[in-house]
């Protein structure tokens, strides 16, 4: 926990010693202990706040000039009518009156990709519609704002008790969102869901309001908006214009409608002033968007269950597919164009998993979490009710761990080596399904589903580099997976068994190879199903799921369900244990706030770097032809030339450009979009990313070392003006200098 007044230790003793000169050492020491002792609940940034629920005094303090009112207030324009759910999985906001919406450029990477085509490759070149006839229609993408927010736990647990077993539990709940849904006052519209918070301990009822007419407006090319790509992923310092813009349409009265080209563009109740000024070290910043999940308050045994377990093998499987994949891909350019994607879905999650299992070693999570705790425990002997209630509770959670070990790596294993790593392997896993929905209604729709997928998958498919990986793969199950979950016969998967499956090509089915002609393999039911049958690879792929669906996963999910509802046991004890500790909820993509302090970073063995980056860090790094580093020539002669118009810092031969900055905000999946906001409630910054120690704010959030990471606002603007040449677009925006 961060404490009070956001010192450093050094500082925070050099202030107590000018209080108290005339101390010993040793009672100065002992006044430090009890001073951190009493405050060690206190807040100071970070958190992932419901908006209506916020620390204003605390925020104010850190230096905040607005109210919350003016970030959430549901009968009057506020900040929240600017911030919009982009697509379900990422963050936009509105920056103008005539509804221009800003996201990730790695957020809207999907609609650049859809409109891209050889002779218009919008992901390399960029696109920019220089008038509204221009912006592209995107089917399905949707922005929903947040209307109200109203917490309705005493509605949702109504006849809820707690000696209830869980089945019954779930029939109250559930019943009681229904009645309370029903009965809620909304706009023909609108929509509501309703959203448990703090494990199921509290409730909150969200009115929302979705746009389903979303049109992309612009995209830098690939050398900006995707710079530094796998390499720079998760890492700092950064250099990328990862932004988009898209524009919301709506009908004549400003309601919600399906694309139209009758539709206008949308008038919002607020959008955000984007701020020029600049930021230092130190300046407050807060970030709205809609978090995707976090787990914060785990106890040490869950934490420890993660360092020692969870990450090394996930980490360790990875290793092996990630070493085999850049071995081929540097060998052979092909190659390494066709599974770029795929090896950055695979190293992505790697890297996370190792920074955060750095960044909880380093911040010594397992300890501090002992340390609250050990204060639970002290607190609860205190109090016989408390005791009675919740007594066994940390004694409990180590049991279920514990039982839990053995059913986690296996269930890893599946996972990771069966399920996500090899596409053959995952192909089998499929083909499985298939063959159980054989002589039922579902057959053809599955096969259906299952032949479209496999059009896509057999694109960017190298049979011989998926065999090696996949070989290596089952080699590590064998080996590591515990043997009473294992098939009772030898795995028998070999090379042998590749050559003699349909499912890599080698053998035809219908008379075709798969690879070949997917569609006129499905064809013939008759003759699709008699080949996987006699399959050797989906047979074995079969023997192994059915392993692990009658040893493993029966018994895993058990322990999961126990785990969660003592969980929510363990929350409620916490409020109520702890009412001197201000709690947030964790992420569960619903409309959050966190605040921090722009702060520069010191990675494990590497010096402190600054908060902010600059445009000439970019061109240092820039490589020629390279997919991950090659910088557009524009670029490289407006960063020789110093021309940054307005956007940039200093005069003359010192003049910089502002690339991207970090600060202490507590960010995760979700916030991708996210608006950075000044003490104003300007927008001076684009959420994208985390530093890699900083992942571990998903479990633990420490402000030494979690940074967020975004988009400078000025070369947002720089980038649209002086670069695209769409300086009209800057024409709508409302600019503070």
């Amino acid at each position: 926990m961060e404490t009070l007044f956001y010192l450093r230790f050094h500082d925070f003793y050099v202030v107590l010693e000018e209080m108290f000169k005339k101390m010993t050492r040793i009672k100065l020491f002992a006044l430090i202990a009890l001073f951190c002792s009493g405050i060690s609940f206190a807040q100071q940034g970070g958190g992932m706040w419901i908006p209506t629920e916020l620390n204003e005094a605390e925020m104010k303090q850190m230096g905040m000039r607005i109210s919350a009112q003016d970030i959430f207030n549901p009968n009057a324009p506020s900040i929240k009518d600017a911030i919009a759910h982009f697509g379900g999985g990422c963050t936009s906001e509105v920056i103008s009156a005539q509804g221009l919406l800003l996201t990730n450029h790695h957020c809207g990477y999907s609609q650049i990709q859809s409109h891209s085509s050889v002779e218009n490759d919008y992901l390399k070149n960029g696109f920019w519609a220089m008038n509204a006839s221009e912006e592209l229609p995107n089917k399905g993408l949707t922005a929903t704002f947040i209307i109200d927010i109203k917490d309705v736990t005493d509605k949702i647990l109504q006849g809820v008790t707690d000696d209830m077993d869980e089945e019954k539990r779930q029939e109250f709940v559930k019943s009681n969102i229904e009645i309370v849904s029903k009965n809620a006052v909304k706009e023909a519209h609108q929509d509501l869901f309703i959203r448990a918070f703090y494990k199921g301990n509290k409730y909150y009822q969200f009115i929302t309001e979705t746009f389903r007419d979303v049109r992309l407006v612009g995209a830098p090319p690939g050398g900006i908006g995707n710079f530094g790509m796998d390499t720079d992923n998760w890492s700092w310092p950064r250099h990328v214009g990862d932004f988009a813009l898209f524009r919301i349409y709506a009908d004549k009265n400003n309601k919600p409608a399906e694309y139209s080209p009758d539709n206008v563009p949308y008038t919002p109740k607020h959008f955000l002033p984007i701020s020029i000024k600049g930021i230092e070290e130190g300046d407050f910043t807060f970030v709205f968007g809609f978090p995707g999940t976090t787990d914060e308050y785990l106890p040490a045994t869950a934490l420890e269950q993660v360092l020692a377990t969870t990450n090394p093998n996930r980490i360790g499987i990875r290793d092996v597919a990630l070493r085999i994949l850049d071995s081929k891909m540097r060998q052979d350019n092909a190659t390494r164009i066709k599974y770029a994607s795929k090896y950055a879905r695979i190293s992505n999650a790697h890297k996370k998993w190792t920074g955060e299992s750095l960044g909880l070693t380093k911040s010594n999570a397992v300890g501090l979490r002992k340390d609250y705790e050990n204060e639970f425990t002290k607190r609860i002997n205190a109090n016989p009710e408390w005791k009675a209630e919740y007594g066994n509770l940390l004694k409990d959670f180590q049991e279920l761990y514990n039982a839990n070990d053995s059913y986690l790596i296996a269930e890893i294993y599946f996972d990771e080596a069966i399920y996500r790593n090899s596409e053959t392997f995952r192909v089998a896993l499929l083909m499985q399904n298939l063959l159980k929905a054989k002589n039922t209604p579902e057959f053809d729709g599955l096969k259906e589903r299952y032949r479209n997928h496999l059009r896509g998958l057999y694109k960017d498919y190298d049979a011989a580099l998926d065999q090696e990986v996949s070989l290596a793969l089952i080699d590590l199950y064998k080996k590591n997976v515990p043997a009473q979950f294992l098939p009772e016969n030898a795995i028998n998967i070999n090379a042998s068994t590749f050559r003699n499956s349909v499912l890599t090509g080698a053998q035809k089915i219908n008379g075709v190879s798969i690879l070949e002609d997917t569609d006129k393999a499905f064809e013939n039911n008759e003759a699709l199903v008699e080949a996987l049958e006699s399959d050797p690879l989906v047979q074995e792929i079969g023997l192994i799921l059915k392993a692990y669906e009658e040893k493993v996963s029966p018994k895993y999910t058990a322990i999961q369900n126990q785990l969660a509802q003592l969980q929510r046991t363990y929350m409620k004890a916490q409020l109520e244990v702890f009412p001197d500790r201000k709690f947030f909820p964790d992420a569960n993509s619903t409309l959050r706030v966190t605040y921090g302090k722009v702060d520069g970073y010191k990675p494990e063995d590497k010096p402190r770097y600054d908060a902010q980056t600059y445009l000439d860090g970019a061109v240092a790094k820039h490589i020629p032809g390279d997919y991950e580093f090659d910088m557009p020539e524009k670029l490289i002669e407006l960063e020789k030339n110093k021309d940054y118009g307005i956007y940039g810092e200093g005069k003359r031969k010192k003049a910089k450009m502002p690339v991207n900055f970090i600060a202490s905000n507590h960010t995760t999946g979700g916030n991708s979009g996210s608006p950075a906001l000044d003490r104003d409630g300007n927008l001076i910054g684009l959420n994208f990313d985390r530093v890699w120690e900083g992942t571990m704010s998903d479990l633990h959030y420490d402000p030494t070392i979690c940074r967020n990471i975004m988009v400078d606002a000025r070369y947002i603007l720089f980038i649209i003006d002086k670069f695209a040449g769409a300086g009209y677009l800057l024409e709508e925006m409302k600019i503070v200098k």
